[in-house]
């Protein structure tokens, strides 16, 4: 070699370091964007809830015996409740920008009660419908203390402080890629618009910030609000042109939209008040078996919970604030049994994936969607303009965000040695059981009509198959056994499940960016010092 040099050392590449707070993000949960952009941007986690809220009733109130009327009233209903829970979340709870609405983890249960037999001998369906709504609520006021018992005990902190990284992997992971049967099926039930929306979100969001480079992050910001005007207007270009005559009732009621019925029903103004129904009933076996989805719901709210806390760059959860938020979310079941919104409350995990998709974990965005979704429950009419968006746009939509909390669980894997056999049985194990269990039971109930365990106590078969259909209880409380039992007092094993990053934010106090987030206001910390 010329020069006589020695030769030049080949740069070794460098592993990706770890981040506690995910980078990026244009607003974190205590710096709001500007009033104009947060407005647009409330507005859009408006529209993305809206899907859940609508959905769920539209599905309920029909096997209830109620008609558009009663099935705009509990639309209206849930969406006044998930305003008032987001902003007690926002401001009491666990602090983070997390939308608080409804759970089709209820759904289950909620049908036995619609079909047990107590109901058949009314041959009014308005009457039948209100007698199945105060059942509904009775259950659901019961199942509420189990909630807000473990969280405002520090029961639940108890629980968590145990998490690690590597458990939270395959809890925060199927929390979104559980729900795929709310994706692309969806889209597949009209794809003529669903699948234009879900290529044009993708497109706008991903590929025109790239291409159209304005620095003010117009396109990934506003993607949802941009491609919904559009593919809407076609699904109505489409519908006013004559495209959906004669198809049939199912394809009509997917593609349209003028079939919602929610327009015509639902009154120009109504406040939503408890006990509108009447006053609740009780059934013991109901309430227990509503209690096991509410601890269903727990388990994947404790999840969402962690994904939205990582998407609005906030430090990790302490194990008291989750305790603090759960013991919310038990306020939270507490008035849905109250104002009879026909469904619990569980951590909205589109709205979480919405966070990853504008990079903005603002509280205050979420605080003025909250405000809107009570501004369009009382004003009935302009609410229902907008909840009668066809459910393939949403789904489309719901194919982003579930993949984003996704990925999201996946994200901590940066924490963890994934050179360990150990790590890779229990996350491998508890990632395929999650898939495989909820399967068979999925499967088995929709051929047979009910599911692998069927006795005569209807609400036993609930406790037991309810849990066993979501894969992230079954993965997360998988994990969570394996990750606690099997050698974890090895100091090395302690480093290979990334504990050791956890530790230091076990308790948020002493920790100036832990403060900054969890705090509450109005100096209620030393009122709350264990939650």
């Amino acid at each position: 070699m010329s020069g006589g040099g020695a030769p030049a050392k080949a740069v070794e590449p460098q592993p990706h370091p770890p981040k506690e707070q995910l980078p990026n993000i244009s607003y974190c949960i205590t710096s709001p964007p500007p009033w104009p952009e947060a407005i647009l941007l409330g507005f859009q986690h408006y529209l993305v809830m809206l899907g859940t809220i609508v959905i769920i009733p539209s599905s309920l109130v029909p096997q209830m015996g109620g008609g558009n009327e009663e099935k705009a009233k509990v639309i209206q209903t849930l969406l006044f409740v998930a305003g008032l829970n987001t902003l007690l979340q926002s401001l009491f709870g666990s602090r983070l920008p997390a939308v608080i609405g409804g759970s089709y983890t209820f759904v289950p249960t909620t049908i036995s009660i619609i079909l047990a037999g107590r109901f058949s001998d009314t041959s009014d369906p308005v009457e039948r419908f209100k007698r199945i709504m105060r059942a509904i609520q009775g259950s659901l006021i019961v199942a509420s203390t189990l909630q807000i018992v473990l969280g405002f005990s520090g029961l639940w902190r108890n629980v968590t402080r145990f998490l690690s990284p590597l458990s939270v992997v395959p809890l925060v992971s199927l929390v979104g890629f559980g729900l795929y049967e709310f994706g692309f099926p969806g889209v597949a039930k009209c794809v003529e618009i669903g699948l234009p929306q879900l290529i044009l979100v993708v497109f706008v969001s991903q590929y025109m910030p790239h291409v159209i480079k304005s620095g003010k992050h117009v396109f990934d910001r506003f993607a949802v609000i941009f491609t919904v005007v559009i593919v809407w207007i076609y699904a109505h270009l489409l519908t006013v042109g004559g495209a959906y005559n004669g198809k049939a009732q199912k394809t009509q009621l997917s593609c349209r939209t003028d079939r919602a019925g929610l327009i015509d029903a639902a009154p120009w103004i109504r406040v939503p008040y408890p006990f509108q129904w009447g006053a609740p009933s009780f059934d013991a076996g109901e309430a227990f078996a509503m209690m096991m989805a509410s601890f269903v719901a727990l388990v994947e709210s404790t999840g969402a919970f962690i994904a939205v806390s990582r998407y609005a760059s906030a430090t990790p959860m302490p194990p008291s604030i989750l305790s603090r938020g759960v013991g919310w979310q038990g306020v939270a079941i507490l008035l849905s049994g109250l104002f009879g919104t026909v469904n619990g409350s569980s951590v909205s995990v589109e709205n979480a994936g919405l966070l990853a998709l504008t990079r903005v974990g603002s509280r205050r965005v979420v605080q003025i969607s909250a405000g809107f979704m009570i501004f369009f429950s009382v004003l009935g009419k302009f609410g229902a303009v907008f909840a009668s968006i066809p459910a393939p746009i949403i789904a489309a939509l719901y194919c982003l965000f579930f993949a984003y909390v996704g990925a999201g669980g996946l994200s901590f894997l940066q924490f963890c040695n994934l050179n360990s056999f150990r790590t890779k049985f229990i996350l491998g194990f508890s990632v395929f059981m999650g898939l495989s269990v909820p399967q068979y039971f999925n499967e088995y109930t929709a051929i047979n009509g009910y599911g692998p365990v069927h006795t005569g106590a209807r609400w036993f078969n609930d406790i037991v198959n309810v849990p066993l259909s979501s894969e992230a209880f079954v993965a997360g409380c998988l994990a969570y056994f394996l990750d606690n039992t099997l050698h974890r007092k090895d100091s090395a094993i302690r480093k290979d499940r990334g504990k050791h990053w956890w530790d230091k934010f076990r308790s948020f106090k002493g920790d100036s960016r832990s403060e900054e987030f969890y705090s509450l206001p109005f100096n209620l910390n030393k009122y709350f010092p264990s939650v």
